[in-house]
């Protein structure tokens, strides 16, 4: 029994930072065997959840990455499709009745092209968190009935990070692809117009940037929600078995 009870913490520390390979060859050698069967039916074990988690974040938010940072993947996601900021919008419609249509358009897509430019650096930003989790954390996620827990954890532990990295990147962007410059423009020829007692302020960045993480996390919210509840999105046995399991256990 001390075998046992000496084993158990050295696997579990072992789950949170090992692959599923080498926490295989810990238990073979162990003459446990293998800790990872997901072909067996019933309850997972811990550290089957803790790699069934991981894999379906790494999944997920490499796809959203993905998705997000080709061509339209913000400006042809109604969803998350970014405008003009809110205090900008009143000079797009006196400035669309002016005939300057071309202008505000040009402006809304220069701010997609510099957000989806800025979502691949999203990707080992995420590795990193997922990397990080805890046996509680995991728990949490998978069992405690919250539909978008994990998007709420990397909420929390990855958005101070994801703004530091997305704000250089679409500070250059919005010059590349024109922002700066069409909104400049926008700005100015609003701020030209009798009568405006409301001027405004061309800065771009900090908006852009927070609007590119939001339709981030709105996209990996997305892709959580499609796990827990469509059984065709489950690929292997492992997601198949941990994801059952928290359905079953969440709904009863």
């Amino acid at each position: 029994m001390k075998r046992i009870y000496t084993l158990t913490p050295l696997l579990l520390l072992f789950a949170v930072t090992s692959s599923c390979d080498t926490l295989n060859k810990v238990a073979a050698n162990s003459g446990y065997g293998s800790v990872l069967n997901p072909s067996q039916g019933g309850t997972p074990s811990t550290i089957e959840m803790i790699s069934g988690l991981k894999q379906a974040l790494e999944q997920g938010t490499d796809r959203s990455s993905s998705q997000l940072s080709a061509a339209n993947g913000f400006f042809g996601n109604a969803a998350i499709k970014i405008l003009l900021p809110p205090e900008a919008q009143k000079a797009e419609n006196t400035l669309r009745k002016l005939g300057f249509n071309k202008l505000c358009d040009d402006a809304i897509l220069s701010l997609n092209r510099a957000a989806e430019s800025a979502a691949a650096k999203a990707k080992p930003i995420f590795v990193s968190a997922i990397k990080q989790m805890t046996i509680q954390d995991v728990t949490n996620i998978l069992l405690g009935g919250q539909k978008d827990a994990a998007t709420q954890y990397f909420k929390r532990t990855t958005n101070s990070q994801l703004t530091n990295e997305f704000r250089p990147v679409i500070n250059n962007s919005l010059s590349q692809v024109g922002a700066t410059k069409y909104y400049g423009q926008l700005v100015t020829q609003y701020n030209k117009v009798p009568l405006v007692f409301n001027k405004l302020n061309p800065d771009l960045s900090a908006y852009v940037t927070q609007k590119a993480i939001d339709g981030l996390f709105y996209r990996i919210a997305q892709e959580e929600l499609n796990i827990r509840t469509n059984l065709t999105s489950r690929t292997t046995p492992l997601l198949q078995k941990v994801f059952g399991y928290a359905q079953q256990k969440t709904r009863g």
